[in-house]
Parts: C-alpha cells; structure tokens; sequence
C-alpha cells in the first residue's frame, strides 16, 4: 500500500490518501481542510477514490467529507458509534477492500465512543487515539481515560513494533513513528496500572 499523509488545517491535523498500488484504488481518511491540497494528492498518485473514512466524529476530522464525497463521488464510512451522516457502518474487526489488500477497523474507544484505527501491511493509521509521544485528550464528551487505557494496552496491545504509525495531528517531534518506538518511549504507554493512567490523565 502506498500512503500519502497530507498536513491540512490550522490544528496540525493530517489526511490520508491509502491506496493500493496495484489497482490504483485509494481511501481518504479523515478529509476536514484544504481540500485542494488532498485533491492534488489524489491526481498525484494517479488513484480513485472509492470510499472515505472518518476515525472518529470530531469536526477537524469530518468537516471536508461533504465536499470530498462531491468530488469525488465515494461513500462515507464511520464507526456504528458515531452520530454522523455516513454510508456505511464500520465495526470492530471489519475489513475495509482496498485493491488486492485490506485495512482492518480497530475499535479504540477513549478520545471519543466512535474512535478506530485502521490497521493495514505494515502500517496503523491511528486517528486521535495514539500520537506520537502522546495520546488524545479524554476530556470531550464521549471521552474516556480508562477506556483510552483498554484501547491502547487491550486491543493496540497485539500490534506488531514494525508497524509505521500514522497520527492524526502532527503533535510530536516527528510526524510518524513505529509503534515499537512509541512502546519505548512514549510516556502514555510505559506500564502503569489503570487507576494509575485515569490519574495521569485527570480522570
């Protein structure tokens, strides 16, 4: 799969053009500003866009999909979670096409009830619920530190180090990583008991 992080916004945020190389099929996750700069992206890698992902309901995640869907005439897909308008329902453990290969939908609940990542060759494109260095916030409605702990030491607990990190802002000092890097150094996944990580998150 080839991956086109796009910087967009005044928020840091990042937009993802996913496609599979073979069949020239791509995804748009998470398209919120400068639509422009996604769309020259899109005729860049000479790709078709055949559906557009939201990780999770946030307005600077979701505020472009309208016009992305005008453009490009793809369907929108959410968690079942999320209160959005949308397409297609997505669900923990579903397998989102993509050409010959596939994304699978991580249920990451914490940042907000609808979060996932998508979890595909070599990669994990992982919204608001892991940055690099940190993590999102849990004090917006639907946020919750400890469910943010069972995401990330319960269902990110069995991806693989080599797995590249793509976040959903450029909050750190690089904008990507592994998730082997982040394991080591990111002070949101050093061991810590859940009473512990609620605490260091102030709740």
């Amino acid at each position: 799969m080839i991956v086109r992080q796009v910087p967009v916004g005044t928020m840091a945020n990042f937009t993802y053009v996913i496609a599979d190389e073979a069949t020239r099929e791509c995804i748009v996750v998470d398209p919120s500003w400068d639509l422009d700069r996604v769309a020259a992206a899109i005729r860049d890698m000479g790709v078709r866009v055949g559906l557009i992902v939201n990780t999770h309901h946030h307005f600077d995640h979701t505020t472009g999909n309208a016009e992305m869907a005008r453009m490009t005439g793809a369907p929108i897909a959410q968690h079942r979670e999320s209160d959005l308008e949308r397409s297609r329902e997505l669900a923990d453990g579903d397998e989102i096409a993509l050409g010959g290969s596939s994304l699978r939908v991580l249920h990451t609940p914490g940042h907000s009830r609808d979060s996932i990542c998508l979890v595909g060759e070599g990669m994990v494109v992982s919204g608001d619920t892991l940055f690099v260095g940190s993590c999102g916030r849990v004090d917006l409605p639907g946020g919750s530190a400890r469910e943010l702990y069972r995401s990330l030491f319960g269902a990110m607990s069995g991806l693989d180090d080599s797995l590249v990190l793509y976040p959903g802002h450029d909050y750190g000092p690089s904008p990507t990583s592994t998730m082997g890097r982040e394991r080591r150094t990111n002070p949101v996944l050093q061991p810590r008991t859940e009473d512990e990580f609620a605490a260091m998150l102030g709740g």
